[in-house]
């Protein structure tokens, strides 16, 4: 049944399934578990999709354009939710919000587990949970406004990190899968001395994602490579994918019974990298639940990693038919709290590839949109999950007001010329909103730096300038204006069209 609900100085008609009276809270209203329903009267106003991992597209479109989503269903079952996706309708995770005519924001956004859903029309924006259900924050202000109190009531209830990872060097965007110990032993050497907290050794270290040990490449272990790290001076980082394994990777072959089933009871394909599918462990097992448990206390406790990436980990809130019935965000969330307890609480934990709300108190920090590359645009592309400088840019810029929770990863900057086809300009933009974050990471070696680059680095790593919030994208950097629309403006359709 509506009922009218005054919100921020404003009267809007309500339409709650849920049982229990709306009542209000710092900055907005709570409202009951349920469907939820507003007839906002904002007409054509522009609509925040917010992406269900950290991958998917996020932004703001104009209720009469065409969706902001994802087309391929390969690529959307890897980097959003291929359940609730609608190619005619906008519709969003977590939360969405509109803007008015006014510049003035309604925000609706779901307070708890599991896969809460968002749509819009020129009429209503409504929400409900996929399973189960917890009560909904409805807020209508200035966008900051609006924002921050979400980030707020969100914190109170799911938790927040303030452990922050200092300054980053991976090796992913030099050497890719080819990185060996002989030439990370060389850029460790190379990195003493310069202003890194971190040294994060990213995929290409195992014998198969899924199974959890050193590879050919890495003949003295990991324990040895840890040493090397913390000898330099520095916090020793690992790359994993915890929650899936290939199809070839030897536990899904010698352990089966692990892996996440589908109606048919065959194991599910839960997203696509390396060539192929992979599948996902059905973490509401208790086998499935000590493999990762054991996984990750070899690497912490044994090796002595004490910075872990936890990339794919989307993966584990998938569609399938799980052992024990729950939320596929419930059996999210379980595993993450498996990885926290055994990795310890002095462990950094960053996610990638992860939805937002499950991991909320667990999570340390999560990236912010699609991996960054060398180049802004690719013009065969517009898939805004492509691994873009441009849309990890995008990305982040929409999801900054996350801040307060967890750090915002926006993925590497680039200080080196070689195998480089970003401009200055965009540069700068990287490193501008890497500053903005508070989250720096590099992933050029030492030894491609000419000079005046390697001094461009330190000296930037090495600065904390105080940021401010000018408007939606732009922003005061020790007083020195920096303005990303032009970096998220859209220029149309294909300009070079492949039939």
């Amino acid at each position: 049944m509506a009922q009218l609900l005054d919100v921020g100085e404003r009267t809007f008609a309500v339409e709650l399934e849920g049982e229990g009276a709306p009542r209000p809270v710092d900055g907005g209203l709570l409202l009951p578990p349920g469907r939820v329903a507003v007839l906002h009267g904002l007409g054509d106003a522009q609509f925040y999709r917010h992406g269900h991992n950290s991958w998917s597209p996020c932004g703001w479109r104009r209720l009469s354009e065409e969706p902001l989503r994802i087309e391929s269903a390969e690529r959307r079952l890897t980097a959003d939710d291929t359940v609730w996706d609608d190619p005619a309708r906008h519709h969003s995770s977590a939360l969405a919000a509109l803007e008015g005519p006014d510049g003035r924001v309604l925000l609706l956004g779901a307070l708890g587990l599991d896969i809460p859903r968002l749509v819009a029309d020129r009429d209503t924006l409504a929400g409900w949970y996929e399973d189960g259900g917890a009560p909904w924050f409805l807020a209508y202000g200035s966008e900051e406004e609006v924002f921050a109190a979400y980030a707020a009531q969100l914190g109170e209830r799911l938790g927040r990190s303030t452990r922050r990872a200092g300054n980053v060097w991976c090796s992913w965007y030099a050497y890719y899968e080819n990185i060996t110990e002989e030439q990370l032993t060389k850029d460790i050497t190379a990195l003493r001395g310069l202003p890194f907290d971190v040294v994060q050794v990213d995929d290409g270290w195992e014998q198969q994602v899924g199974d959890w040990e050193a590879n050919d490449k890495f003949p003295s272990g990991m324990r040895a490579l840890v040493d090397r790290i913390q000898d330099a001076g520095l916090r020793a980082g690992l790359w994993i994918a915890p929650f899936i394994a290939l199809p070839t990777s030897r536990t899904a072959r010698e352990r089966p019974e692990l892996l996440l089933r589908g109606e048919d009871g065959e194991p599910v394909i839960t997203g696509h990298n390396w060539g192929t599918g992979y599948y996902a462990l059905d973490l509401s097992r208790p086998d499935a639940q000590d493999h990762v448990r054991e996984m990750i206390r070899r690497i912490t406790q044994d090796w002595g990693f004490g910075y872990l990436k936890a990339d794919f980990i989307g993966a584990a809130a998938a569609p399938g038919v799980r052992s024990v019935p729950m939320g596929r965000e419930a059996s999210y969330r379980l595993g993450l709290e498996i990885i926290r307890e055994a990795a310890g609480p002095d462990t950094y934990l960053l996610g990638s590839g992860a939805p937002l709300l499950p991991s909320l108190g667990l999570l340390d920090g999560i990236r912010s949109g699609p991996d960054v590359a060398p180049q802004w645009e690719h013009y065969a592309t517009q898939d805004p999950s492509d691994a873009l400088a441009r849309n990890a840019v995008v990305n982040t810029l929409h999801r900054l007001w996350q801040s307060p929770l967890l750090e915002v990863d926006p993925d590497v900057v680039y200080f080196r010329s070689r195998l480089n086809l970003l401009t200055e300009h965009q540069q700068s933009w990287l490193r501008d909103l890497a500053d903005i974050c508070g989250f720096r990471a590099v992933s050029d070696p030492p030894g491609w730096l000419h000079p005046d680059e390697l001094d461009a680095l330190t000296a930037y790593l090495a600065a904390r300038p105080e940021v401010r919030r000018l408007g939606r994208y732009r922003f005061a950097l020790d007083g020195r204006e920096v303005d990303f629309t032009a970096a998220v403006e859209r220029e149309g359709q294909q300009r070079y069209p492949i039939s």
